[in-house]
């Protein structure tokens, strides 16, 4: 008989929403939201930063709430919810959030652009931010290197239709 610390653990079945779709994928227990949304379902609009969840790069919404998915093992989403940036848009058209990146030159390199914008979904959907100051703590956990902050805050403020 083979010793139990050598046995392979066995793949788990995962059920997930993602961006609408049901799917179902077998994984390793480790398998990080990153890398099932990355490897597995080819949707590579969420971007693995850092991999601490430090950056905010692979933000994308579970059951509407923003989560890093670096640090969210998989097999715990089972029967969730998962949006990524892809699955923002709705009937060809953008969803304001990215259009107003677009209209407010909100990114430069754009690699925290996913994160950044599923994340500000998920803050407009809290509520709780009145203010750019208030939107600049809550949206803290999402790093930009380029330094397109004050870009960003315009943006979100413009889909909360304040200046």
């Amino acid at each position: 008989m083979a010793d139990a610390a050598n046995q392979i653990p066995n793949r788990i079945p995962t059920n997930l929403v993602v961006n609408g779709v049901r799917r179902t994928l077998d994984l390793m227990p480790w398998t990080t939201l990153l890398d099932a949304l990355r490897d597995h379902l080819e949707l590579i609009g969420t971007k693995k930063g850092c991999d601490h969840g430090q950056c905010g790069a692979c933000t994308v919404l579970v059951d509407g709430r923003r989560v890093n998915s670096c640090l969210t093992l998989a097999v715990m989403m089972d029967g969730a919810e998962i949006t990524t940036v892809e699955g923002l848009a709705r009937d060809g058209a953008l969803h304001p959030l990215q259009q107003a990146f677009i209209d407010h030159d909100a990114f430069q390199c754009g690699y925290c652009t996913p994160g950044q914008i599923c994340s500000a979904v998920g803050l407009l959907a809290e509520g709780r931010a009145r203010d750019a100051d208030e939107i600049r703590e809550l949206m803290s956990g999402n790093l930009c290197r380029c330094g397109a902050y004050p870009h960003i805050v315009a943006a979100i403020q413009q889909v909360m239709g304040r200046p």
